[in-house]
């Protein structure tokens, strides 16, 4: 699930630049200051997703709320920015719910916690170097469709892969989030400003 989410992102990330100058003809200062904004909210959007899955989803449901985000690809900028929204929710959840899937009372358990996150993060970064080195090459020398096709794939892969496991899940219920308490301080303090 995680290589595939990680291809797709990648995918699409690393080569961008050139897909706005060379089939969007942008200039290469526009092309690179859209990557960067989109980005820069690819990182930012975890925040959000932090939030809404600590204080009212669950990291199950944001997990499955934002990955369907993340599929969908409408319009060429919505489609970057909703990409952005849906990693928000992905990557702040997606290692927290696995730990959620093992018991640490239980020494069995623990142990094949610890193969999972090994596991996890190899597929992270199996993604991303599939990303950066053959979908380049796939986007430069045989066409965009197929360089951005796949990456949209592998995502639908991984959403189908995550809700296939469902009724396997163990979910943890929201505890609320410190952010809360945090914007309502700031409300009361601006109130009584």
């Amino acid at each position: 699930n995680e290589c595939c989410e990680r291809l797709a992102f990648y995918g699409i990330n690393t080569n961008l630049v050139n897909y706005l100058k060379f089939q969007l003809n942008q200039r290469n200062v526009t092309a690179v200051s859209n990557v960067t904004n989109w980005s820069g909210m690819c990182y930012v959007m975890p925040l959000i997703g932090a939030f809404f899955a600590d204080a009212y989803l669950g990291r199950y449901w944001t997990i499955a709320s934002f990955s369907i985000i993340y599929v969908f690809i409408g319009v060429f900028f919505l489609g970057l920015y909703l990409i952005a929204l849906g990693t928000g929710g992905i990557k702040p959840c997606v290692s927290s719910f696995g730990a959620d899937q093992f018991d640490d009372s239980d020494e069995t358990e623990k142990k094949q916690k610890s193969s999972f996150f090994n596991w996890f993060y190899f597929s992270i970064n199996i993604g991303a170097l599939v990303a950066s080195s053959v979908l380049v090459w796939i986007q430069t020398n045989i066409g965009w469709g197929w360089g951005f096709g796949i990456p949209a794939v592998a995502m639908a892969i991984a959403v189908a892969s995550f809700f296939s496991g469902t009724k396997l899940y163990r979910n943890q219920r929201p505890g609320g989030s410190p952010l809360t308490r945090i914007f309502q301080v700031m409300v009361a303090s601006v109130g009584k400003a």
